[in-house]
């Protein structure tokens, strides 16, 4: 008896190893994205409380008036409040595409000037 030579690779385990990673990858992504995998976490009796940071989020209009909230408006009210956060608090930076450069410069000057570190400038994607 003779045997036939195989001539083909048989792809239908390759197929189902790719099938596999591809599911891995799907699931992971999901959890990535969402930025929330579910703990359930144990209770402790003797636990300290986590302090939640606020974030800030100071706006700069089209027309260039600054606000933190609807009663804070003006870069030296602004100053003010930001100065009784601590300063480590997140602050984000929303600017109008065509107000000036320079009243967003005057922002990252006061918080560099009073070393708050942990600021991020919010964009559309």
């Amino acid at each position: 008896m003779k045997l036939k030579k195989f001539e083909s690779i048989n792809v239908i385990p390759f197929i189902d190893v790719l099938l596999v990673l591809l599911t891995i990858v799907l699931l992971t992504s999901t959890f990535i994205s969402k930025g929330i995998i579910p703990v359930s976490l144990p209770s402790a009796n003797n636990a300290d409380d986590i302090k939640v940071k606020k974030e800030v989020v100071i706006t700069i209009k089209k027309d260039n008036t600054l606000h933190v909230t609807k009663d804070i408006k003006g870069l030296q009210n602004i100053q003010e409040h930001i100065l009784t956060l601590p300063k480590d608090t997140p602050i984000h930076i929303k600017s109008d595409k065509n107000s000036k450069f320079e009243t967003f410069v005057n922002i990252l000057d006061m918080l560099k000037k009073h070393e708050y570190s942990n600021i991020s400038i919010v964009t559309k994607k």
